[in-house]
């Protein structure tokens, strides 16, 4: 599997937002969409705020498979579901975009079972 760069890790970081994108099971790509995303450690991570039935989360399930753009990055990546570090996560959410309603919809429940580690491909 290859490894985020420190750059890349870095941009992605700062940016305030990501446009993800999964493959569709002819392996073309379904239309890039704006999600919120955050680093822990070295890796990237995003959830679904409207739980596993938003149509950009299902996107990713068909192949594990996709497109992510974001502070001047864009790579073509994996995704695999990972609640080994949920905690870690929450609070990454809560740092970079506050304590708001949105980011308390991100760390629910419904948001948590979506959370997916995003790895380049």
């Amino acid at each position: 599997m290859a490894e985020w760069t420190e750059a890349e890790l870095d941009s992605i970081d700062r940016a305030r937002e990501l446009r993800i994108a999964g493959r569709r099971t002819d392996g073309t790509l379904r239309k890039l969409v704006i999600i919120w995303h955050v680093r822990v450690d070295d890796a990237i991570y995003v959830r679904s705020v409207n739980g596993p039935e938003a149509a950009w989360f299902r996107g990713t399930q068909v192949q594990g498979r996709g497109r992510i753009e974001s502070g001047g990055v864009s790579m073509d990546v994996a995704f695999t579901r990972d609640d080994t570090r949920d905690a870690e996560i929450d609070a990454a959410y809560r740092d970079k975009y506050g304590n708001g309603a949105s980011v308390q919809a991100i760390v629910s429940a419904q948001a948590l079972s979506t959370t997916l580690r995003v790895d380049p491909s």
